[in-house]
């Protein structure tokens, strides 16, 4: 027996040997199986995330040939055709002294001015020259200053940062942002009045927006379109956005860009 005893205790400490061998061989496999998974799961979400933000970018950048496109139009088509129809209205008033024709021509004459200066003003809107011209700064500058005489809020605008120009894609996605900001107060903040203000912090560009309106809920709308179209604006920059704000209390909105 003693001897038959000495002979299977070698084979069961073989035996475990191997039980724990694999035990511990399947522990590792599982182990790299899961970093393996997890790590292709992390790719793939980095792979979606760089292509809708391609697809955003993409969006956007047709949005804005778009809107250069109907800005050119309006300039070079129905804006030379109502400035012809103008020049002929003034040649008739000289030609008919008649009183009730002269009136008549007087009253479309103003309407046609009224209507050349709208399509400027959407011209402006679309594809603002100042900013193409003289950059993020006095762009944002003049739409404040629009902003504060066709409406009846109070705008002002400060700035902390000496004249420069910043990237094209900055300029214009923040320029967007700030119309956007000013048509969601006039919609629904009830506000009385505006702050802007666009400081430079070594290469980080801040623009901040406060309104002293009624505020809202933000759990409440932070999926809505509207944000949800400022945070993709931010993004296309590597921006990020922030809002603060509750029910009473106004609205805050800081836009970080980073400076390379």
């Amino acid at each position: 027996m003693s001897a038959a005893e000495n002979s299977v205790i070698p084979v069961l400490i073989i035996g475990t040997l191997v039980v724990v061998v694999l035990i511990t061989g399947l522990f590792f496999f599982v182990i790299i199986y899961q970093r393996k998974m997890i790590k292709n799961q992390v790719e793939l979400r980095r792979m979606q995330d760089v292509q809708q933000q391609d697809l955003l970018q993409a969006v956007i950048e047709t949005q804005e040939s778009e809107r250069k496109r109907l800005a050119e139009d309006l300039h070079d088509s129905v804006g030379q055709v109502l400035s012809a129809i103008k020049l002929k209205l003034h040649r008739l008033d000289k030609i008919n002294r008649d009183d009730n024709t002269a009136e008549l021509l007087a009253d479309t004459r103003k309407l046609t001015d009224e209507c050349i200066q709208e399509i400027r003003n959407i011209i402006h809107n679309v594809l603002p020259p100042v900013l193409t011209d003289f950059g993020l700064i006095d762009a944002l500058q003049a739409l404040c200053v629009k902003m504060d005489q066709n409406t009846p809020m109070q705008v002002a605008f400060m700035r902390k940062l000496a004249d420069e120009r910043f990237p094209a894609e900055v300029e214009l996605t923040l320029y967007r942002i700030a119309q956007e900001l000013f048509g969601n107060a006039v919609k629904h903040s009830e506000a009385t009045s505006i702050h802007v203000e666009l400081a430079r912090e070594k290469r980080t560009l801040t623009m901040t927006f406060r309104d002293n309106g009624k505020g809202f809920n933000l759990d409440n709308v932070k999926h809505g379109f509207g944000l949800k179209n400022l945070q993709s604006r931010a993004q296309l920059v590597n921006g990020k956005i922030h809002i603060y704000t509750k029910p009473l209390s106004g609205t805050l909105t800081t836009i970080n860009v980073p400076l390379t």
